[in-house]
């Protein structure tokens, strides 16, 4: 498919961008980053490692690419830009292993990647990759910068969304990046350390006598075999704290900043099983019961990167199994896979229905034949007709759905069954342009 507005990067050549396409298109329906599974012919494997090994392309071309397209989805929309770390690990893998440094088990050799996903705050869904670190250790001085860097790159990149709220979990609980957020982006953070605050208390103690809000329930999974899921009532707090500056801090960083703290702690725990509490710092206001549940709601969404990151490594994509050695084709590979990953989980967000074009994701001169596919998927039966505006990006993950093997009823289709019908879907437009070209 020759779409390049779809695709992941120009790279000075108009042949390495139908290339990067082409590689974009078979991650995304072969479930694999292994280039023996993307390719169906020598030609094609050699090309796909000439690609990589092109210094025109680059890692952060593909990861800019992407941040420009997600951010025109985002324009007009309320958006969460959710960051984390995520390393990429080869132990026992290592033989032949290039230019990478220590995994987080400081042993193996391995690579971080560190992206920023934007989520649409009031729908749930993915709206694509803002942008990414990939680093190897020792990389840089201060590992810690990635989070105000991707808070920038966010404020740039998602400039045309109604609101932005930067979401993360305690490794982002860090005061330099409070002290220099972009003003239009706006901060929900979990806790990791019991900061000192400007009265003399502390965090953890803070909400201690304030008044309850509120209380929610929540599911807590079972983390231990002997354990079992269970719901927990949560109390709801919250108020405004102000901060004293840290003793490792810069002197150049402010003296205080004052912030709103929220509270979720477990009423009544079983015996024997650790209260679950968050504790949240945000930038948003918490007056109210209101506020507060939509502060925690922010925050519950974070498990919308674990998805991402789950869909590149080996529940999906595979991009810590793959056998390539040399760091710079692994870092361009993990920034085509990154990609590829968002653009499976729209797909499976868009079968719940989505206001979204499908031109996110596919060439717009190819839905007049995606059109004529997906009518010979229809039967006779209600579930089995495609509900959506002809054009959505909802309609195409119908008709990807049912070429998966989808039979229109019972549970929806997951990301396996969304890859096999993106491979069938692609297979018969590369027919369709050989027949037209």
């Amino acid at each position: 498919m020759d779409g390049l507005d779809t695709g992941i990067g120009y790279f000075g050549d108009r042949r390495r961008a139908v290339r990067g396409l082409q590689m974009l298109e078979r991650a995304s329906a072969r479930e694999s980053l292994r280039i023996t599974d993307l390719s169906d012919t020598r030609a094609e494997e050699i090309g796909f490692h000439r690609f990589l090994d092109s210094p025109q392309v680059s890692w952060p071309e593909i990861l800019e690419t992407a941040g420009r397209r997600t951010g025109a989805a985002c324009q007009g929309r309320r958006v969460l830009a959710i960051q984390d770390t995520t390393e990429i690990n080869f132990a026992g893998r290592a033989a032949g292993r290039r230019g990478l440094g220590p995994a987080g088990d400081g042993e193996s050799p391995g690579f971080f990647l560190h992206p920023t996903v934007a989520v649409d705050r009031d729908q749930a869904t993915l709206l694509g990759v803002a942008g990414a670190h990939i680093w190897t250790r020792p990389a840089r001085a201060r590992e810690s910068e990635r989070w105000l860097d991707s808070l920038h790159t966010a404020a740039e990149r998602l400039a045309e969304a109604r609101s932005i709220v930067a979401v993360s979990d305690r490794e982002g609980d860090i005061y330099r990046q409070f002290a220099h957020r972009p003003a239009e982006v706006d901060l929900v953070v979990r806790i990791a350390q019991d900061r000192k605050l400007v009265d003399g208390g502390g965090l953890y103690t803070a909400a201690r006598a304030w008044p309850e809000l509120d209380r929610i329930e929540a599911g807590v999974p079972a983390h231990r075999p002997a354990d079992s899921a269970r719901t927990a009532t949560l109390a709801v707090r919250a108020g405004r704290v102000r901060l004293r500056r840290p003793r490792k801090a810069a002197r150049g960083e402010p003296a205080e900043l004052g912030m709103t703290l929220v509270e979720l702690a477990e009423v009544d725990p079983p015996a024997g099983r650790t209260p679950v509490i968050w504790r949240l710092l945000t930038t948003l206001p918490a007056d109210t019961a209101a506020q507060a549940r939509e502060v925690a709601e922010i925050y519950r969404l974070r498990w919308r990167i674990e998805q991402v990151f789950r869909a590149l490594k080996r529940d999906g994509l595979g991009l810590d199994d793959v056998q390539m050695q040399a760091r710079e084709r692994l870092f361009k590979l993990a920034a085509l896979g990154l990609v590829a990953a968002a653009r499976t989980l729209q797909l499976v967000d868009a079968r719940a229905g989505s206001d979204r074009p499908a031109a996110d994701v596919l060439d717009p001169g190819l839905i007049d034949a995606v059109a004529a596919i997906g009518r010979t998927f229809e039967g006779a039966t209600k579930p089995q007709q495609n509900p959506f505006e002809p054009g959505s990006l909802a309609w195409l993950s119908w008709i990807v759905a049912r070429m998966g093997g989808w039979k229109g009823y019972y549970r929806s289709p997951g990301p396996k069954t969304m890859a096999k019908g993106w491979d069938r879907l692609a297979e018969q437009l590369n027919g369709y342009l050989k027949a037209n070209p």
